[in-house]
């Protein structure tokens, strides 16, 4: 899962979106700076990914890339999959796409100081380029893919390529998606219960 999609699946307050994206950025020596909330999700979020790195759907979706960038797939899929919730949006949330944005995007400005420094230093051009609501556009999302690829030493080519991949079998992996996220949204709302009972005072 990707940037739009881990801010979904705590969408409920801007301190868990907040916690959501750390997951990507706050190490573990980290977690005493920030409120439960966050810390919650930022252990939630690492589940999420987990769950969906095992999951069947996303499976039978990285056998569908090439032999030699299926390595790669993993990370294709998860911002192809925003993409795919960003353009179905109506389908997963009664809030219109731009407003929730816009909400994610005052938050982590409002917490700024508070950001681990490789966050800090890109949250601007998140919230300036509308990292998460351009994902609606396959372009946008190739350009995103890109943009990780270009960070890569070595194969950055093969990751970048992935979007061919997408391309050629993007119904199948729609549909995938279509069965997979419902799925994980009830995964998300179970294990959040659990931590919050494991979290709350004996």
């Amino acid at each position: 899962m990707n940037f739009l999609a881990h801010a979904y699946l705590a969408r409920y307050s801007d301190e868990a979106m907040l916690g959501a994206l750390l997951g990507d950025f706050a190490k573990a020596d980290m977690l005493g700076l920030y409120p439960p909330t966050v810390v919650l999700e930022i252990m939630l979020h690492r589940q999420v990914d987990s769950y969906t790195d095992s999951h069947p759907v996303v499976l039978a979706g990285k056998a569908l890339f090439a032999p030699e960038r299926r390595r790669y797939a993993g990370i294709v899929l998860d911002v192809f999959y925003d993409h795919l919730l960003a353009a179905n949006w109506p389908r997963y949330s009664d809030e219109a796409l731009d407003d929730f944005t816009r909400r994610f995007y005052r938050a982590l400005a409002q917490h700024h100081a508070t950001l681990p420094p490789r966050l800090q230093a890109i949250a601007p051009s998140i919230i300036a380029h509308d990292w998460l609501g351009s994902y609606r556009s396959m372009d946008n999302t190739a350009h995103a893919i890109g943009r990780i690829a270009g960070r890569l030493s070595r194969n950055g080519d093969l990751l970048r390529d992935g979007v061919l991949d997408l391309h050629a079998h993007y119904d199948a992996l729609a549909a995938g998606f279509a069965v997979f996220f419902p799925e994980l949204i009830r995964f998300v709302e179970e294990k959040r219960a659990a931590l919050l009972r494991d979290m709350a005072p004996a």
